[in-house]
């Protein structure tokens, strides 16, 4: 990602601002757009430019030139129609890519029909993150890459200490993969060797499929 691409945020509620304000202070050109004042007041410091407008407006979106943004984040809250008029129409105005918030499957499966290059569902993800970080002890992170395959993040048990990979055999005992070993923000170790081992306070980024990654937690138990 370029550091001159620009982004557009239409929404911000608390999953916009808090994007908005993530991009901005990464050093990217941020426009954030609300129709409430307060939120537009409370997110000055957070873009690069922000506007109070109501974005379901084509006229408003053209004046506001969003056909020019690399990227647009359609971020309205639980308003079905606007979100779904919006994301139309930002598409419709050229937009490569379009990103749009969902509230419900059937709420995704309308706005991937009038031309959202992505869904994201903040709200069920962060209930699935939590599910799994709360039934799995020793998870540090966890992120869904399809309905069945997750990447999670677990911390290393005294069992694990001075053992390598090779000697735990993951993969055929339980059909998951290290894919990096974290000592420390400063260290991370990726694609790790069988004969690295594991050493106290480790992370183990591991991918596999759901079942497999509980698999392997139980005989952790």
């Amino acid at each position: 990602m370029s550091d001159d691409k620009e982004f557009a945020v239409i929404g911000l509620g608390r999953f916009g601002s808090n994007l908005a304000e993530t991009l901005h202070d990464m050093g990217y050109s941020v426009l954030g757009i609300d129709i409430n004042e307060a939120k537009v007041q409370k997110n000055v410091d957070n873009c690069t430019h922000v506007v109070e407008a109501d974005a379901t407006e084509e006229s408003t979106l053209r004046s506001l030139g969003i056909g020019n943004f690399d990227v647009v984040v359609v971020s309205i809250g639980h308003n079905l129609e606007s979100s779904v008029l919006v994301t139309l129409t930002v598409k419709e105005l050229g937009v490569p890519l379009v990103i749009a918030k969902a509230s419900s499957d059937v709420h995704g499966k309308l706005l991937r029909r009038v031309g959202a290059d992505r869904i994201v569902f903040p709200e069920r993800d962060m209930g699935v993150r939590l599910a799994n970080y709360l039934a799995l002890d020793n998870i540090v992170d966890f992120l869904e890459v399809t309905p069945d395959v997750s990447i999670v993040e677990a911390s290393s048990t005294p069992g694990m200490h001075g053992y390598t990979l090779r000697d735990m055999d993951l993969r055929a005992k339980y059909d998951i993969n290290v894919v990096a070993i974290r000592r420390d923000t400063n260290d991370v170790v990726v694609a790790p060797s069988p004969d690295d081992p594991i050493e106290k306070g480790d992370i183990l980024v591991i991918l596999g499929s759901n079942e497999a990654v509980r698999k392997w937690q139980r005989s952790l138990a």
